[in-house]
């Protein structure tokens, strides 16, 4: 080509500059690849002042053309013309009906055809001609860039606008799930008939098992084919597990546009957190659960430590000739030990003493059934020897075999001082006469022990002025300090033996004083209670 010629072409592109911009301009408004090759047809037919313009498309080299805009039948028969290669063929022609045939190659292996007719003048193609087609053509497949990148960048914004939902609906439904309380079966129908919606799904599964033990399944939408959910190949499953109980969901065919496709890891992702939310919904649930049953057990100790202490007398009767004081510290809020001072009809005085083996409710219960017992015999006449007898009897049926009651019972005549009493395997009650100890052991066997009907025996002592008994249970000599000694029968002796105290009530108060000396801030581990008599001068 001569240089004038060249520069004259040069010139004359110059003018079509701004042709080219609006068609890329129109072009990249395209929403499909149909209105992208309609356009270009529109575009290509004006500038070349062509009668016809056949443009083809195919996803790949293995398909046939499909028609995107085809003016002239006879178009048809140069389709096999159409060369596929890895770049722009263009053939022209100067005898045919058809002057241009080009095969454009595009960025994601998909091809698009032209067959353009003749000139409306019949006119040759000239070299102007051809850089102008090529222009056109580079113009076409930059268009066809730009519409992909906007379809990705749609597809993008699909994708993200999609999570945000799917993310949204996560909150409400763990927001929803926590509200289910004492309703387990609600909530595992909703976190199902969730998963499957937000991961369109076609179907939900959810099998809870203990052990190898099917106990139930839902299935979403109701009246599936659970088998049809288990054996199908296009599926996804997780499991949680509380309390050796395991619930697996399992969600199948996921829908889309194109059909049933594969779950992707959003979707596993999705069904895992699902999971995770009805796992803590379940631990919350079984906690609160725990902790109104912890409540209401509470409760129920307060309410029965409240009726024991009831029969604990908060006021011991006065007797003329007697200074009188009792103590009663319960280690837990519901001890086992027991004591009482009830005047008799026949104007005797019932002491009592007791210790239940062990501790907590249980020992309260008995404690209880003893003082209801005691009660009604305390109305009638009294006869020790057959009253223990009967105790014996009631206890014995009302308690487990490890369950017995230690007891001291006594009668007290205030006129003479006489006393009468039972050890009913209890630890030996001090009296102090003739400046020494003597130990109250005579009786029998622990109340409720045994029911062999082994008799029991009472003694008889007589109080006089100035003379002293000290009833207690173990908790007082067995009382520990931080190197695990005990407060010991030999000091308790010593204090009983030595103190010389104003009244009954401050004998009680220097003694626990001493075995908070003894324990200083070693827990208090047994109940503690003492019961204690001086005849006065």
């Amino acid at each position: 080509m001569k240089a004038d010629d060249y520069n004259n072409i040069i010139e004359r592109l110059s003018y079509q500059v701004k042709s080219f911009q609006e068609g890329f301009a129109i072009l990249t408004k395209s929403n499909s690849i149909q209105e992208l090759g309609t356009n270009f047809c529109h575009i290509l037919r004006g500038s070349f002042l062509i009668s016809d313009v056949n443009i083809f498309y195919k996803n790949s080299n293995t398909e046939n053309w499909q028609s995107i805009k085809q003016y002239n039948e006879k178009c048809l028969k140069e389709i096999p013309k159409l060369k596929i290669s890895e770049n722009v063929e263009i053939e022209y022609y100067n005898d045919s009906e058809f002057s241009i045939i080009s095969t454009l190659p595009l960025n994601d292996g998909s091809y698009l055809g032209l067959i353009i007719g003749n000139k409306v003048n019949n006119t040759d193609i000239t070299e102007l001609d051809k850089i102008t087609f090529q222009m056109f053509i580079q113009l076409l497949d930059n268009a066809y860039q730009s519409y992909l990148n906007q379809k990705r960048e749609k597809q993008l914004n699909f994708s993200l606008n999609h999570r945000v939902v799917q993310l949204n609906s996560l909150i409400d439904t763990g927001i929803e799930i926590s509200k289910l309380h004492n309703d387990s079966s609600s909530l595992l129908e909703l976190s199902l008939e969730r998963a499957v919606s937000l991961t369109n799904a076609s179907f939900g599964l959810l099998q809870i098992n203990s052990g190898n033990k099917n106990i139930s399944q839902i299935v979403f939408p109701q009246n599936s084919n659970v088998l049809q959910v288990e054996n199908s190949p296009q599926k996804i499953s997780t499991e949680i597990e509380f309390n050796e109980v395991k619930y697996r969901y399992t969600l199948s065919e996921k829908e889309s546009r194109k059909g049933i496709i594969n779950f992707d890891e959003t979707d596993e992702i999705l069904l895992a957190a699902f999971a995770r939310q009805v796992l803590a919904s379940i631990e919350n649930e079984h906690l609160h659960n725990e902790a109104l049953d912890k409540e209401r057990m509470h409760q129920e100790i307060e309410t029965a430590a409240a009726i024991q202490r009831r029969i604990i007398p908060q006021y011991l009767p006065s007797l003329d000739g007697y200074e009188l004081a009792g103590i009663n510290v319960p280690s837990l809020e519901i001890g086992g030990d027991y004591y009482d001072v009830t005047k008799l009809n026949d104007g005797r005085y019932l002491f009592i003493i007791a210790d239940v083996a062990g501790k907590g409710v249980a020992s309260g219960l008995l404690v209880n059934t003893l003082n209801a017992s005691l009660n009604v015999y305390v109305e009638n006449d009294f006869d020790l020897i057959e009253v223990a007898n009967r105790l014996n009897k009631i206890i014995y049926k009302a308690s487990t075999p490890e369950k017995y009651i230690t007891a001291f019972i006594a009668l007290l005549d205030p006129d003479t001082g006489n006393i009468e009493y039972i050890n009913a395997g209890h630890n030996p009650i001090f009296y102090f006469s003739n400046e020494k100890i003597i130990k109250l052991d005579k009786g029998g066997l622990a109340f409720g022990m045994l029911d062999f009907g082994l008799p029991y025996e009472s003694a008889v002592i007589k109080l006089e002025p100035g003379q002293k008994i000290l009833f207690y249970t173990d908790g007082i000599t067995e009382a520990m300090n931080e190197f695990n000694e005990e407060y010991s029968d030999e000091r308790l002796e010593l204090f009983f033996v030595n103190g010389n105290y104003s009244s009954a009530d401050e004998f009680i108060n220097e003694l626990m004083n001493d075995i908070k000396k003894h324990t200083k801030l070693t827990p208090q581990s047994d109940d503690i209670t003492a019961l204690y008599l001086i005849r006065k001068n």
